[in-house]
């Protein structure tokens, strides 16, 4: 089997408050966008997880999210067979897009179906909160509201189409780092979680990218003055609104023309403030896990 694991971004971005167990309330608009990793999965004889990924500083054991979804699965079912994964990345690592969870989604995908598991939607959802956070949400995919951690999931009604650019600086933020540098009580604008679903419904991008935020933005650019920059260039540039993406440090700029994005992008990688400079768009229709 040949899977996609799509990146996700946050629209907006909330967090209403730390819970007695260390863990925070959140309100979140996810979105999959076109940019994604691979995973190549094949059943085989011999027991166990074999797991291969192109690039050599990325684990290939039991530290990565695809071998722990896939022994998450195998353990319960008591799969006697194997399975070989090879995991090509292009999602930028600790990026704030999720790329590790989706990637975990995709092997939870690939498992159900090459042993035959017969697990709905709903349950693999249900499973793989043990594994993150955010990796439900990257087996649902599309138009989301995630509340609780982040493992309560309403779909919504589809983003109105656009276009996305990626600027991601070279350097990494963990999601730790981002709650160590967040003041809950000094943050003093919150993205418009409510109005921002009734645009999407009414199909009013404008109206949509006025009310976005991200609550982490304004501690992580303090740390890291390239992230402001980068928004600065694409809102230059013709970007309805950029955004930093979950905890950082990646940007993404949303377009309502292909040519506008093309022409930003071509500008923000003359610039050499980003790393990894992408354009893409949002997925249009939900895209089923194949």
């Amino acid at each position: 089997m040949r899977l996609r694991a799509f990146a996700k971004i946050n629209l907006g971005l909330d967090i209403l408050r730390k819970r007695e167990d260390g863990y925070h309330e959140v309100r979140m608009i996810m979105q999959t966008i076109q940019m994604y990793d691979v995973l190549e999965m094949k059943r085989v004889k011999k027991p166990g997880i074999s797991l291969s990924v192109n690039y050599p500083y990325i684990p290939s054991d039991e530290r990565n999210l695809v071998y722990k979804a896939a022994k998450l699965l195998m353990d319960e079912f008591q799969v006697k067979e194997g399975v070989d994964i090879r995991l090509e990345k292009f999602i930028p690592v600790a990026a704030g897009m999720a790329g590790g969870s989706s990637d975990a989604a995709a092997a939870m995908v690939g498992i159900n179906h090459l042993f035959k598991l017969e697990l709905s939607e709903k349950d693999l959802m249900d499973r793989a909160v043990n594994i993150g956070a955010d990796v439900p949400y990257c087996i649902m995919r599309g138009t989301a509201l995630a509340e609780g951690i982040g493992e309560k999931l309403t779909r919504i009604a589809q983003v109105p189409d656009c276009y996305v650019l990626i600027g991601k600086p070279g350097i990494g933020v963990s999601t730790k780092t981002a709650y160590e540098s967040l003041q809950l009580d000094k943050i003093q604008s919150h993205p418009d979680i409510d109005g921002m679903i009734r645009d999407i419904e009414n199909g009013n991008l404008l109206a949509m990218t006025d009310k976005m935020g991200n609550v982490f933005e304004s501690g992580i650019i303090r740390k890291y003055p390239v992230i402001g920059e980068i928004k600065d260039l694409m809102e230059a540039n013709g970007a309805l609104k950029a955004m930093m993406s979950g905890s950082g440090p990646t940007v993404f700029g949303i377009f309502d023309d292909r040519e506008k994005m093309e022409a930003a992008a071509a500008v923000l990688r003359q610039s050499n403030l980003a790393k990894t400079v992408f354009a893409t768009e949002v997925t249009k229709v939900r895209e089923r896990h194949k």
